[in-house]
């Protein structure tokens, strides 16, 4: 095996990457965790986590990501916080740059995650986070008694516009087409509540507010009909994109995501694993993003131990 190669390179920072080096630290592994400009991942722009075992009156996602990284470094991970800008995962040990310096290692665990797919109109960019959001679970607390936009037609749209009527005073619901994607039960759902209503064959085109969101412009796909609806909040649920650029030609995927043998989190490269919403696009939360960094980190240590004997 090669010297001066690390024994496992994390790359990112999010649950999945920081549970993973939590465990390859433990197992005397001395881990480096590349930790992205953006560390944390989507819990840094998450507010209330109130549903992470353990945490009886929840925690700020921001604060529950500090906690993970000081568990980490107590046993001994390494954390630079750099951008991944390539890796060669062709032969082992493996390639990984930073902006800064060139790394090798026997085994990587990437968990590099996704981010919410956003509109790209005027006004979006400005206002998130200013009434603006990808997250009706992390947000929908701040909008009591308002007018709120959600676009999409999928589960996960229906799934959050529901929630926000816990704290809307109505909903409605902007999508392209004049079905919904969802699963029938989904849409049932939506449709039996009271403080959902749908506009169909539509888009927004525009967000506006001076601040904070006061409503959007839409336009009707079918008539080229633009109209402006006052709403407090827009709430953007058109899916994800895992960010996985750097590993194009070198790992399989399948629709952008990293695929993992079966029961496994075992990549189609030998001895690099993969974890978290880089994988997962079913679940993406971040209890199930800790167990797999988890899995990872244990499925690492097996390839390592049966490499060394080998060798």
């Amino acid at each position: 095996m090669a010297s001066g190669a690390r024994e496992v390179v994390i790359i990112g920072s999010g649950p999945a990457g920081l549970t993973a080096a939590v465990y390859a630290a433990r197992a005397n592994l001395s881990p480096l965790l590349i930790e992205g400009i953006e560390a944390g991942g989507q819990l840094m722009l998450t507010t209330d986590v109130e549903n992470y075992p353990g945490f009886v009156d929840g925690i700020m996602g921001p604060e529950l990501m500090e906690r993970m990284r000081k568990q980490a470094a107590r046993f001994g991970t390494e954390v630079l916080t750099d951008n991944v800008t390539a890796v060669d995962l062709s032969k082992a040990p493996f390639e990984i740059k930073t902006g800064s310096e060139t790394f090798h290692s026997h085994a990587v665990i990437i968990s590099t995650g996704a981010s919410a797919k956003m509109l790209g109109v005027p006004g979006e960019r400005e206002l998130l986070g200013h009434g603006v959001s990808t997250c009706a679970t992390c947000d929908g607390f701040f909008f009591k008694d308002q007018h709120l936009l959600i676009v999409g037609g999928g589960d996960s749209a229906m799934e959050e516009a529901i929630f926000l009527t816990k704290f809307a005073a109505k909903v409605t619901v902007v999508h392209r087409r004049d079905t919904l994607r969802a699963s029938k039960i989904m849409q049932e759902r939506a449709m039996a509540n009271e403080k959902i209503d749908f506009i169909w064959d539509s888009v927004i085109s525009e967000i506006f507010g001076n601040g904070k969101v006061a409503g959007a412009r839409l336009k009707n796909l079918k008539t080229g009909e633009e109209s402006e609806v006052e709403a407090g909040g827009v709430f953007v649920a058109i899916g994800h994109t895992p960010n996985t650029q750097l590993f194009e030609g070198q790992l399989e995927l399948s629709g952008g995501y990293i695929v993992n043998e079966a029961d496994s989190t075992q990549t189609s490269v030998p001895g690099v694993f993969a974890a978290g919403d880089v994988v997962d696009f079913r679940y993406r939360q971040a209890i199930t993003a800790a167990g797999m960094g988890c899995m990872a980190a244990i499925d690492a240590e097996r390839y390592l131990e049966n490499a060394h004997h080998g060798s």
